[in-house]
């Protein structure tokens, strides 16, 4: 554990559960990656995965739409479900675009989602909170962290993410998921942000380069119930709590591969 002093990320993998979860999901990656349509089809399955990611990620948010009204609807500029669903989707797309920026600077990313989940320049868009702004988050509830407290713990997270480490992948996604779902530093769409940065670091970590296993879609299948249990337990900051968040992440990213794995056995009957 020494080598893990000043590694704060890396130091979580000693917490319960957290060793398997992680073991769990490179075994499970590595077998989608193993599949035989990938060889031939991967661009097919990563834009199903984004597709199928943004659903379930509007899920959580409050928009729970099927898949295929998902895919058929252009226009999302009506009620604020049909904005959630815009929001993700124009969140999956903006993503990858993002991966070589986020290493350098995490913060300029975030505030690059908010402004892209937004999808208009207000004056509260694209920037953390100020004083007097309040959070329009209906369906994540808890005490709000003050602007200055939401600054100071950007910065740490910044900076732990810039520094790098030897912090497993699902460790590192997981605590920034946590993280900006604690902290709902933006005045709206947090959960959304949250979600589309821990795809991030699941993909520029090399866990899933290709983006094939949407960890927002085993979110989504395991509940909402499931997902706000399982964060208070990060809230909370005990062992059990921040490493049973972890291990949640872990089934969702498990779930996705599932939901991937499915989508190349389709394409291999031709059903697809």
């Amino acid at each position: 554990m020494s080598t893990h002093a000043s590694d704060p990320l890396a130091a979580l993998g000693s917490l319960p559960g957290v060793a398997e979860a992680v073991d769990s999901v490179r075994k499970a990656v590595d077998r989608v990656y193993g599949h035989r349509v990938m060889r031939r089809r991967s661009n097919e399955i990563s834009s199903e995965a984004a597709l199928r990611g943004a659903r379930g990620s509007a899920a959580l948010s409050g928009a729970d739409w099927a898949l295929e009204e998902v895919r058929r609807r252009t226009d999302f500029s009506g009620d604020p479900e049909a904005r959630a669903v815009g929001a993700a989707l124009r969140l999956g797309a903006e993503a990858g675009q993002l991966l070589s920026i986020w290493r350098q600077s995490p913060l300029r990313v975030l505030a690059r989602l908010h402004l892209v989940a937004a999808g208009d320049p207000g004056d509260s868009v694209g920037r953390p909170r100020l004083d007097g702004e309040t959070v329009d988050e209906p369906l994540l509830e808890g005490p709000v962290p003050t602007p200055a407290e939401v600054a100071g713990r950007l910065d740490g997270l910044a900076e732990l993410i810039v520094a790098g480490g030897e912090a497993p992948a699902l460790v590192t996604a997981a605590v920034v998921h946590g993280e900006l779902l604690a902290l709902r530093p933006f005045t709206s769409y947090n959960g959304l942000v949250a979600r589309a940065a821990e795809r991030i670091v699941l993909v520029g970590s090399g866990l899933d380069p290709k983006a094939i296993c949407p960890a927002e879609v085993g979110h989504a299948e395991q509940g909402r119930a499931a997902y706000l249990a399982a964060f208070e337990g990060y809230l909370s900051g005990t062992p059990d709590g921040v490493g049973g968040w972890i291990a949640h992440c872990g089934r969702s990213v498990g779930l996705g591969v599932r939901e991937s794995t499915a989508v190349c056995e389709a394409l291999q009957r031709g059903a697809a």
